[in-house]
């Protein structure tokens, strides 16, 4: 029903996003290190739950409203591409902090760690270009059901981005105390994840002046 290149592509790109820094790696992060693991997987759950949100709007027709409202689509990108550059400018900015710099921070209920990651994915514009504009075109037409082969490739999607998350919250608090003990280090780390989100909130600011992105479907 669905391509092997097709799932190859969805995980790729699923892969290349939750590697690079944005609100939902930042939010894991620092809930983790601050609260603990637990709070970390807990926050996860409501990320994970926010992209069940998005498999389940883009399939039933999110698409289409986007296609007949690409203005929408464009709020979106440069609202994100704004609030990226607000990270940016926030880690990098002289007494910046860097996503994995231990800072103390209230302890926060399990309702709420679920409800601020779920709140934290929905508003996250890279998850909303994924869904209405690059998974849609690894949907063939031509084999069979396209609702189950969009479901099937946003599970895929899904999948990847839970699992390296978990690693991330895993891992956040050894990484932590790592670069803790290593202050050029860290420093280096704050600069070098500011650098990089300014270059995503440029990239994803232009990414549409020329029609929505282009990816293969085979």
């Amino acid at each position: 029903m669905v391509e092997q290149s097709a799932v190859l592509g969805v995980v790729s790109i699923a892969l290349g996003m939750v590697l690079s820094p944005g609100p939902n790696m930042m939010y894991l992060v620092s809930r983790s290190i601050g609260q603990g693991r637990r709070a970390g997987v807990v926050a996860l759950g409501g990320v994970a739950a926010g992209f069940l949100v998005y498999l389940l709007a883009a399939n039933l027709g999110l698409a289409v409203l986007f296609a007949a409202a690409p203005q929408l689509l464009t709020a979106i990108r440069f609202a994100g591409a704004l609030y990226l550059l607000w990270l940016a400018w926030q880690t990098v900015r002289p007494g910046g902090v860097s996503v994995f710099g231990v800072q103390p921070v209230p302890a926060d209920s399990a309702r709420r760690l679920f409800t601020m990651g779920l709140m934290t994915n929905l508003l996250n514009p890279k998850i909303a270009i994924l869904y209405v504009s690059i998974i849609p075109q690894f949907v063939d037409l031509g084999r069979g059901d396209v609702l189950a082969q969009g479901l099937v490739l946003g599970a895929c999607q899904i999948a990847v981005a839970v699992t390296v998350n978990l690693a991330f919250v895993l891992a956040a608090g050894a990484v932590a105390g790592f670069l803790a003990r290593r202050p050029a280090w860290l420093r280096t780390q704050r600069i070098a994840m500011g650098g990089l989100l300014g270059v995503l909130a440029v990239t994803l600011a232009l990414s549409g002046s020329g029609g929505p992105p282009t990816v293969p479907a085979s």
